[in-house]
């Protein structure tokens, strides 16, 4: 079965879709001078616009990694998590602190989701 890439860089793609999967690349915020919750709101418009185009949405997620560059922001960023996610389709998710590339920011996220049928 053919792979299909979306938005395909010399460095990476921003969307792989593999047998009605869905795969995001890491997710960061476009202005990395906001706080947490700034930095988690435009993550999660940037996955919404991802997931549409793929034909998915957050629904539909199967698994989420977040990195968050400094714990004390755990609060802060899970704040914009549970007002976004889907109740009773909350995905499995892993949260970890990690060294982020960019210093300036605070947290990435990655996704898998289903397609829709």
């Amino acid at each position: 079965m053919a792979i299909q890439r979306f938005h395909v860089g010399p460095r990476l793609s921003e969307i792989a879709i593999h047998n009605g999967t869905v795969y995001l690349a890491g997710q960061i915020a476009e202005n990395a001078d906001l706080d947490i919750v700034g930095q988690t709101q435009e993550v999660l418009a940037s996955i919404d616009r991802l997931l549409a185009e793929a034909n998915s949405d957050k629904s539909l997620i199967l698994s989420t990694q977040i990195y968050l560059a400094d714990m004390a922001d755990f609060a802060g960023m899970n704040s914009v998590w549970e007002s976004w996610v889907v109740q009773g389709a909350t995905p499995p998710r892993a949260t970890v602190e990690a060294k982020l590339a960019n210093p300036k920011c605070k947290v990435e996220l990655v996704i898998v989701a289903a397609q829709k049928d």
